[in-house]
């Protein structure tokens, strides 16, 4: 996909308002994706302490969610149209979701702590409202390649 340019643009997202000036060159540039690999990131650190890697299926569910939250950001960034990208992002914010289903569990079966679930849970909102506002952009703009 070619790059294209964004703005200036904002973002309204409450609490998480963002104004972006350049444009996205790369999916790398993409703030969803950055606060999705963020998530990731912390997402296997919780899962590698004792407590929750023992729960095999758990761990490999909630990991491959995170990841799938990066890898669809990242491929509908080269779909080829705004169309694609879209149901990409879709797929991304699902993915996110079930996410933060899978944190009640590592909740209930204490394999997180309390304040471990309100920060992780925080972080996937903070994504799917990233992923969420982009969608709407893209669907209220057309961008020339």
């Amino acid at each position: 996909m070619d790059a294209f340019d964004l703005g200036p643009w904002t973002l309204d997202l409450g609490p998480w308002t963002r104004t972006w000036t350049m444009p996205i060159t790369r999916f790398e540039d993409i703030e969803a994706w950055q606060e999705a690999r963020n998530l990731t990131r912390i997402v296997y650190e919780i899962t590698h302490t004792d407590r929750f890697r023992r729960d095999f299926g758990l761990t490999d569910q909630i990991r491959r969610a995170s990841v799938s939250i990066m890898a669809n950001i990242a491929e509908g960034f080269d779909a080829g149209s705004d169309a694609e990208f879209i149901r990409f992002l879709g797929y991304a914010l699902r993915s996110a979701t079930e996410v933060q289903s899978h944190l009640y569990v590592a909740l209930d079966q204490t394999y997180i702590a309390p304040d471990e679930f309100q920060h992780l849970t925080q972080q996937t909102i903070v994504v799917k409202n990233l992923i969420s506002g982009f969608i709407r952009y893209l669907k209220r703009t057309k961008r020339t390649h």
